[in-house]
């Protein structure tokens, strides 16, 4: 594909077959990504791909063993390659063109011309036959990109400029070309010289687009040493390796497949999947990811996943699924790009009917005829009018932007997040494992009516099936206080409320204040004044009891994440309305709130009410951001406009998000908001440049300025110009590389 017109035909191909629900191509890495109404078969892959190749295109199914970057380096050698031939031949047509005097004659031809076309053949046959092929292909699927307006515009301007050389050997050639002057062998060349050394430039770019995530690839190592029996060891290939594989690593190896350490210790660097500079210190039983580096001592590391499922792994799927998607503005622009052609060459036609008419009385014409100053006009607007840099302005800018942000541990599952956060006015946060640390601690044990030993042996029966933060802070204290296990059967989770099961005949309960007086337990003021002074100091409680009876209540505090004041702070001044969103009680969560700058807290929210808050304030007109880990949060993520998953979320919580950070940090989350902005001012500055563009250029070459001011844009000058804009769209874009996330 060569511009945002092919970009429409291949969805528009692609969409006829009955098969495809939604089909996103993306034109800087020539990718489609295709969803089915059913599961993928070979007969359906087949179907499509026959569909594509008649349309005129070429197209295979992407084999996930050979990144997309191999295809684009492949495309940078092409391009290099007949880009250099055409501009070596460049100069010496432009001289004989344009600046050799009379040569003689050969053969009754003239040798300066003559010498002029046998330096363009080559151009125009073999570095241009791409062009020629593809706009042929389109115009029998009924449409037009690119390549028609290079097609047309030099071929024009060839078998013109060939037929005032024949005309010169063979009189009963028409007047028109027997009397012509003027030839314009180095517009061919030029012109395709130059679209081509543009793309070349734009392959490269389209290279360095892709650095973060190549760089990525090439963390896994290619060996892994596997450990036999009596300690054998042997180097066999990483994607033969299988679960629960026991390997041995050295000091300074990168790790090749997640795992977890097995009788050891040791300091990992994780700085390539966090950016986290300072070393992790990990014990036995610890997980440790591929492409992170042990610092010190020989590790033994028992896997746990496939190598092609591993951490690294998946971000780069991630992040290529991202980069093939397709952002709500690109579809605009491909609506315009669809009409831009056909619109283009219309244009083309009637500015050159119209000097052809009265270029030779109207104006002191540049040159000797209206016909040759009709050709002129004709082919400068073919050929600067290529919507090369409309059809990479969003797309390329989308792909840096995806690229940089799994460079710093921000992954975007999907493109629209990148221009929805833009639009974003409102940011939700979730109050434990997101502004809070996510581990807390029992820091106080109230009792009413047993011992220790007993409020914690219940409240930990209870909680052994629950993944929440609280439940396992409770099983670790309970295991500092005994040994013994109770048996409670049939336990229950009542959402926002707590745990309930059967217990020697009767009800165990340990959950809020709402959940014992639903069992019973009854509230004097006194008690009610005591439990309320617990929480005022900024704690969260459980209550335990059996039955009607209050047996007292845990206690636990959690440390608030260094960065979340520094975020909170980013978010307002990014102009972004902060709430914390929890289903912790109010003085709890003011207290946490107070401490990080939230002025606005919605506190005892059940799981399933956080969905309807978003939804509330989507309704008053709001654009929101909702960030959260936990599965109590994964159909708030869904529902927000985008939706931040911390990493060491559930994974319910992770498939739900948009975007989801590799560290468990709230100032990441404000960095992808960052990002966010950075990338969408590099595709609205793109969109700028390249509407500008045309709108300037289309005019100059059709002639406006010639009446005025005697100046005509040369077809040579026109192509430098479109190649121009092209590279000017992705150096732009390219920019986005040099992005830093806050606080770095």
């Amino acid at each position: 594909m060569t511009c945002a017109a092919c970009v429409a035909s291949v969805e528009k191909i692609v969409e006829k077959s009955t098969h495809v629900k939604a089909v996103a191509v993306n034109l800087p890495l020539n990718s489609a990504s295709i969803q089915l109404h059913q599961s993928a078969t070979e007969e359906i892959t087949r179907e499509i791909i026959t569909n594509i190749k008649h349309g005129g295109f070429s197209a295979t199914l992407h084999d996930e063993s050979k990144p997309l970057r191999l295809r684009l380096e492949k495309q940078v050698t092409s391009d290099g390659r007949k880009a250099g031939l055409a501009l070596m031949l460049a100069l010496p047509t432009i001289y004989l063109t344009m600046f050799a005097g009379d040569m003689g004659s050969v053969a009754g031809f003239d040798t300066r011309l003559l010498w002029a076309l046998v330096m363009t053949m080559p151009v125009y046959f073999w570095s241009g036959l791409s062009f020629h092929i593809n706009a042929w292909k389109a115009l029998r699927r009924g449409s037009a990109n690119m390549d028609v307006l290079i097609h047309l515009g030099t071929t024009v301007a060839f078998f013109w400029s060939v037929s005032v050389t024949l005309a010169n050997k063979f009189s009963q050639m028409p007047d028109i070309f027997t009397q012509a002057e003027h030839v314009f062998f180095d517009g061919v060349v030029f012109i395709i010289g130059f679209v081509l050394l543009g793309n070349y430039l734009e392959s490269v770019a389209k290279l360095r687009a892709t650095d973060a995530v190549h760089s990525l690839m090439t963390l896994q190592p290619d060996l892994t040493r596997v450990v036999h029996e009596d300690d054998y060891t042997e180097m066999i290939v990483t994607s033969a390796v299988k679960p629960q594989t026991l390997i041995k690593l050295l000091t300074g190896e990168t790790i090749p497949i997640d795992g977890v350490l097995e009788n050891c210790s040791a300091s990992i660097d994780e700085s390539t999947m966090t950016g986290e500079a300072y070393p992790v210190r990990k014990q036995s039983g610890d997980e440790v990811f591929a492409g992170t580096i042990v610092l010190d001592g020989t590790v033994y590391l028992r896997t746990t996943k496939p190598a092609d499922d591993s951490l690294i792994a998946n971000i780069v799927r991630l992040v290529e699924d991202a980069q093939v998607g397709k952002a709500p503005i690109q579809r605009l622009v491909d609506k315009i790009s669809a009409i831009f052609v056909p619109t283009v060459v219309f244009l083309a036609v009637v500015a050159g009917i119209f000097w052809a008419s009265v270029g030779h009385t109207w104006v002191e014409n540049p040159l000797n005829s209206g016909v040759e100053l009709a050709l002129m006009v004709i082919v400068s607007t073919l050929v600067i009018a290529c919507p090369c840099a409309l059809g990479l302005a969003t797309p390329i800018a989308l792909v840096v932007g995806t690229s940089v942000g799994a460079k710093h541990g921000l992954l975007i599952k999907g493109i629209h997040a990148l221009e929805s956060v833009h639009k974003s006015d409102v940011m939700i946060v979730d109050k434990t494992g997101t502004i809070t640390v996510g581990r807390p601690k029992v820091s106080h044990i109230e009792i009413i009516d047993c011992e220790v030993k007993e409020i914690l042996s219940i409240a930990a029966a209870l909680e052994e099936e629950s993944t929440h933060p609280l439940s396992s802070a409770i099983i670790e204290s309970w295991s500092n206080v005994t040994s013994e296990r109770i048996a409670i059967t049939d336990i229950k989770t009542i959402p926002g409320m707590g745990m309930v099961g059967e217990y020697d005949g009767g009800i165990a309960a340990a959950g809020n204040q709402e959940l014992m007086i639903d069992i019973g337990v009854e509230f004097d003021d006194e008690m009610n004044a005591r439990i309320a002074a617990a929480t005022a100091k900024g704690v969260s409680i459980v209550l335990v009891c059996l039955g009607p009876r209050l047996l007292g209540w845990i206690e636990f505090s959690d440390l608030i994440r260094n960065t979340s004041s520094l975020a909170v702070k980013r978010a307002k001044q990014l102009g972004l309305e902060v709430i914390m969103l929890t289903g912790d009680n109010h003085s709890s969560a003011h207290s946490v709130a107070q401490d990080v700058g939230i002025t606005t807290v919605i506190a005892n929210v059940k799981p399933d009410e956080k969905a309807a808050h978003v939804e509330r304030m989507q309704n008053n007109g709001k654009q929101v951001i909702m960030i959260g880990d936990g599965i109590n949060d994964a159909a708030a993520l869904s529902v927000a406009n985008v939706g931040i998953a911390m990493g060491a979320g559930s994974d319910i919580a992770l498939d739900a998000a948009d975007l989801v950070l590799i560290r468990n940090d709230l100032i990441d989350a404000v960095s992808s908001v960052e990002l966010g902005y950075a990338t969408m001012r590099r595709v609205r500055t793109n969109l700028g440049w390249a509407f500008s563009y045309n709108t300037i250029g289309i005019p100059l070459a059709m002639g406006l300025l010639l009446p005025f001011t005697g100046f005509l844009l040369p077809p040579a000058f026109a192509a430098a110009a479109m190649a121009l804009s092209s590279v000017s769209v992705v150096t732009n874009s390219l920019i986005l590389r040099w992005w830093q996330p806050v606080g770095l």
